[in-house]
């Protein structure tokens, strides 16, 4: 039975929760970028040292610095995506520029009669993760459909009329205003339940469309000590930076192509963007018990990150002779303004344990040397918390403490590994390197790792540096466009890859 729309000129009270499990993980999840000489060796610098990078994975690393330094790091991200949604292939390009560490080095040496033989102050930024990309399936479905997720929220909620109008304007109250979910009444007219229009058990054909851009910046204010070129310490302020936006267009017709089902289509667009920023730390040493071994360990806290949201969002349904076609939107039931939102994040903590081995020739520096170097990391997802910044609002209270229920059950944590070396002729250098990022996902049904192959090369001469690096990154990972409670959820399995070029221009002083 159609419902009837009461006419409301004034919204008192909008619901907007947004937060899903899949934003901890944007802050998570992400391969290593710093300089071109660091990414070039794949991302090795826990226990290497003398690079800027050192700051936003070992600040121990700073210690190793005697001269001042200057760098710049341009670099440009290719991005090719593969997707298969129920045996559909999709594919797209999304190219953009990027950067890398990027900052400035000042070293200092000790009095002669202190233990401390240097140390080093270092203010440098980095891209830590780039969102620029474009996700986009589509398949056939004729086991669910994304409209009953609103279904199981105006359920969940045991949501009256009332509120399915007008306290889910981002998504339930749409669908329910274009028809697209229905009310259920019994023989005297009353609500017994709500229902979904879309006919899914007679097949749908799906369409996802997300473009995302943005990035997780991070400025690191550094400081190293290097004790009698034996042990090195040191520890960085890290203010991360966080701008996110995401257009959202999905889409969902009748396969059947029947006119007599009162369902032919519905379209949802979401307009959503994120900013965020706060505070952490990243502690480290590296030991020398040798001459030619480093041995280093970096603890990075948990980042405390306060967000602000912005959504808008609209939905055109088409039921035939049922309503014929609705289009409502956000801005019509919110006076013409986005929905906002505030709360805080704590992101997920990681340990890192290297080892390096540096060849050197020690009378002659210019003959040929090289090293070796490997860092193991573990990254705790399933750490990351998200809390309320008005703790009296128990509604938002309780459904934070709902999302972080599913972050403990979605998520595990899991290793990282990264292996570099180079070798040093002269004044040029070559270096290779690798690196596997494991799954972050607790199902093992959800299939999901990077892999990275680089090298690159540098020169260095008259206090001058450059290094030009290229990474290849092999992706592996799923994309929902939709998750249900009540029944296994279908996802598009994402494969293709990531080019990431970077150029570091540096300069001793």
């Amino acid at each position: 039975m159609k419902k009837y729309l009461l006419a409301l000129s004034l919204i008192s009270s909008v619901t907007l929760f947004a937060q899903t499990p899949d934003d901890a993980l944007r802050t998570a999840w992400f391969t290593q970028n710093g300089s071109g000489r660091n990414t070039a060796t794949g991302g090795v610098m826990g226990s290497l040292g003398g690079d800027i990078t050192a700051n936003h994975v070992n600040p121990a690393g700073l210690g190793l610095f005697k001269t001042n330094e200057f760098v710049l790091s341009p670099g440009f991200l290719l991005n090719k995506n593969k997707f298969n949604y129920r045996g559909t292939d999709t594919s797209n390009d999304k190219n953009n520029f990027n950067y890398g560490a990027t900052g400035i080095i000042l070293a200092a040496g000790a009095h002669p009669n202190k233990k401390w033989t240097s140390s080093a102050f270092a203010i440098s930024v980095n891209q830590v993760a780039n969102y620029n990309n474009r996700v986009q399936f589509k398949g056939f479905n004729n086991v669910s459909s994304y409209s009953e997720k609103y279904l199981e929220e105006l359920v969940r909620d045991r949501a009256d009329t009332i509120a399915a109008l007008k306290n889910y304007i981002y998504g339930s109250s749409l669908a329910f205003r274009t028809y697209l979910i229905d009310t259920i009444r019994g023989a005297n007219g009353a609500v017994m339940g709500y229902q979904s229009l879309v006919p899914y058990s007679t097949g749908i054909n799906q369409s996802y469309d997300a473009t995302t851009t943005g990035g997780y910046h991070e400025i690191a204010i550094g400081l190293a000590g290097n004790l009698l070129d034996k042990m090195y310490v040191g520890g960085s302020l890290v203010i991360p930076v966080i701008n996110y936006q995401k257009q959202i267009i999905y889409s969902e017709t009748d396969a059947t192509n029947n006119t007599n089902n009162e369902f032919k289509s519905f379209e949802y667009r979401e307009s959503f963007s994120s900013r965020g920023i706060g505070v952490g730390l990243k502690l480290g040493m590296i030991y020398k018990p040798k001459d030619y071994w480093r041995i280093g360990f970096a603890f990075h806290t948990p980042q405390l990150l306060g967000y602000k949201d912005e959504i808008r969002s609209s939905m055109t349904t088409n039921t035939e002779t049922y309503a014929g076609t609705i289009t409502e939107t956000s801005d019509q039931l919110n006076s013409g303004n986005a929905g906002k939102s505030e709360y805080n994040l704590s992101t997920p903590w990681r340990a890192i344990a290297s080892a390096s081995y540096v060849f050197r020739e020690v009378n002659d520096t210019r003959r040929q040397r090289a090293f070796l170097s490997a860092d193991i990391e573990y990254v705790n997802y399933r750490s990351a918390r998200f809390s309320a910044v008005n703790k009296m609002d128990i509604d938002l209270v309780n459904y934070y403490q709902m999302i972080n229920d599913e972050i403990k059950d979605y998520y595990k944590g899991n290793v990282n590994i990264r292996v570099g070396g180079e070798l040093k002729f002269n004044v040029w250098m070559v270096r290779l390197g690798g690196g596997y990022y494991g799954s972050p996902y607790a199902d093992e049904a959800l299939k999901a790792n990077r892999i990275v192959t680089s090298g690159g090369f540098g020169y260095r001469n008259h206090g001058m540096f450059i290094d030009l690096s290229y990474a290849h990154i092999f992706q592996k990972d799923v994309q929902f466009a939709y998750r249900l409670n009540d029944k296994p959820n279908t996802f598009a399995v994402q494969s293709g890859a990531r080019g990431n070029i970077m150029l570091t221009l540096g300069f001793k002083f």
